[in-house]
């Protein structure tokens, strides 16, 4: 079966700051992404991601997670309402079909827009998702987490009861290094503004979407993600590309913010050029009723 990419609804990243979406998607795929590598091997080994797994992820971005779950066996579907982002998805999930999934008879899917634009592509005879993740991590941006409710108001009712929900944050700030350097989007940033305004983290924010939800808590853990980049250069392109100064380069402009982060880097910065970070992320397990 040869895994299809299925349009429906306008993204929202047309109504995103003044920046080059291709070029942020690109630098999201290719220097930021990887960060996070650590978070996704540690879930799918908890959770015994193989075969048997019919997994839907939410924001899946540029695809990194499920191309690391499909690897593992897994049938994926991935929803994003970035259009850029989920081209890039595309060329990792649909490669040719001699070294791809229409050679393992796997279907990987990718959807632009939420859950229930998935509803058309899918097989009515088809088993339910038995798998959730939410990788994107929240707690940063003022709004994130209602806007994960929503997401998940529509994606359960297409799980089996009992399926497993992943949902990721940051960790405490004390524990972020990269903390420091994200509130230069909360000064840049308009302070009239609230929704899409950097925020610290909160210890509680997972649960709460989770509640919200109607899930059952299951477990929760914590993994170490330092950020690591080659030059100053590149962790600020890593850094803009994960949306969270999307708020600062509206206030002010996409030049201002760069130079404010690239100050914020230099503690970071070691004698060879390169920039270290160590992070803690956290995730919730949680099942559908």
């Amino acid at each position: 079966m040869t895994p299809t990419l299925v349009r429906h609804h306008p993204s929202h990243a047309d109504s995103a700051p003044r920046v080059n979406l291709g070029a942020r998607a690109r630098d999201w795929s290719e220097i930021q992404e990887r960060m996070l590598v650590p978070l996704y091997e540690t879930v799918h080994e908890r959770l015994e991601v193989g075969p048997a797994t019919r997994l839907l992820g939410l924001r899946c971005g540029s695809g990194l997670a499920l191309l690391m779950a499909a690897a593992r066996g897994a049938v994926v579907t991935g929803v994003d309402s970035s259009p850029e982002r989920l081209a890039l998805a595309r060329e990792r999930l649909q490669p040719e079909p001699a070294r791809g999934a229409r050679a393992r008879g796997r279907a990987a899917r990718v959807v632009e827009g939420g859950p229930a634009d998935t509803v058309d592509t899918v097989d009515t005879q088809a088993p339910a998702y038995n798998l959730i993740t939410a990788f994107d991590p929240i707690g940063c941006l003022a709004g994130d987490a209602e806007g994960l409710g929503a997401l998940l108001a529509e994606a359960t009712p297409a799980a089996e009861r009992g399926a497993a929900v992943v949902l990721v944050g940051w960790g405490p700030p004390e524990r972020c290094a990269t903390s420091s350097v994200l509130r230069v989007a909360a000064k840049l940033a308009d302070p009239l503004r609230s929704a899409g305004s950097w925020r610290p983290a909160c210890r509680d924010d997972l649960e709460e979407v989770a509640q919200r939800a109607g899930l059952r808590m299951d477990g929760s853990g914590r993994v170490s993600c330092p950020f690591g980049y080659a030059d100053a250069d590149s962790a600020v392109r890593g850094l803009l590309s994960t949306g969270l100064f999307d708020a600062a380069i509206a206030a002010t402009d996409l030049e201002q913010v760069g130079k404010e982060l690239t100050e914020a880097l230099h503690p970071h910065q070691r004698p060879d050029g390169t920039v270290w970070m160590p992070n803690v992320f956290r995730y919730l397990i949680a099942r559908v009723r």
